[in-house]
């Protein structure tokens, strides 16, 4: 048994991302625990390790996760299906009262990247944790947006086609639209554009994420450098795989010389490069999977930070 006063929490999802989150709860020494596995393929391996690890299970989606006799003392549920499942796991749940962290991009609650605004969100019943390409790059917008106005963001996400499985593979477009959103609502960017690369190369590369922001008129380029290397470090306490690929690159575009932009015309200002890697921690899939890590360990960090909050709330009495 694990020391109290723990923090019984569920995943629903055996797959790739679930399965490498619930190995990082049973290894954490936080608050959270693991009451509950939950799958639809009772031949999954996510669910077979789960047995294995003395971790309660069931086959049955979420009408088996309501069934489970220890279902009333789940605090948080975390969803690692699809974006179309998710919608369906939160219509069933929703009544319950169980909070829900959505690891899909179905985008019903509100957005969290826990290093920018996390704060803002921490009684949000259902809260979405983006996309990893979002948890990678959003934080670095967001960085750039705090010393200057970013009138254009674009991030380019490359994963390793190995490390995405059927759920990721079918959720593409929702992944586009869900982290262009997010770099706006969040990161703070006027407009935004996202594109998603799975790399079929063998042996696989480790994740990587280039992050473009446009700022317009002058920007302090020594801050903006310090605000990017600042959020690197508060992102690594979580997922310290994850790094900037070379230093900040900076380009000018005066009146002059400006850069063209078709949709919108010349722009001048500052052009912002950030090019990240992240090397995954090999709980689950190998190191090359970096996309499952810092998704995960978002929402793990998130769902931590909720209960040490919620009992703080409730003068430790949760």
């Amino acid at each position: 048994m694990q020391h109290n006063p723990t923090w019984p929490v569920a995943i629903i999802g055996s797959g790739n991302i679930g399965t490498d989150l619930m190995i990082k709860i049973l290894r954490g020494d936080g608050p959270l625990q693991l009451a509950a596995m939950v799958g639809i393929d009772p031949d999954s391996d996510g669910l077979a390790r789960a047995a294995r690890m003395g971790v309660p299970t069931t086959a049955e989606g979420v009408d088996g996760l309501l069934n489970m006799p220890n279902f009333s003392d789940i605090k948080l549920v975390f969803d690692a299906t699809s974006a179309g499942a998710h919608r369906a796991n939160w219509a069933r749940l929703q009544p319950t009262g169980v909070r829900m962290l959505d690891l899909t991009p179905a985008a019903i609650g509100p957005y969290c990247v826990p290093v920018v605004n996390l704060d803002e969100h921490l009684h949000a019943q259902n809260l979405n944790m983006v996309t990893c390409g979002g948890q990678a790059t959003v934080p670095i917008v967001a960085a750039v947006a705090e010393c200057g106005i970013v009138s254009y963001a674009e991030i380019v996400s490359s994963i390793s086609a190995k490390s995405a499985g059927p759920g990721t593979r079918a959720n593409i477009d929702e992944f586009i639209e869900t982290t262009c959103a997010a770099l706006q609502s969040v990161g703070g960017a006027q407009r935004s554009k996202a594109v998603m690369i799975l790399n079929p190369a063998d042996p696989p590369l480790l994740m990587r994420n280039t992050v473009y922001c446009l700022v317009g008129g002058d920007v302090d380029q020594a801050a903006v450098e310090q605000h990017i290397d600042a959020m690197v470090t508060r992102i690594n306490t979580y997922v310290p795989g994850y790094r900037l690929k070379q230093r900040v690159q900076f380009e000018s575009f005066t009146s002059e010389n400006p850069l063209y932009i078709p949709e919108t015309g010349k722009f001048s200002g500052t052009r912002v490069t950030a090019m990240l890697e992240v090397t995954g921690a090999a709980h689950y899939l190998p190191a090359y999977a970096g996309n499952l890590d810092i998704m995960t360990s978002a929402a793990k960090s998130t769902a931590e930070t909720i209960a040490h909050r919620t009992r703080e709330t409730a003068g430790a009495t949760t």
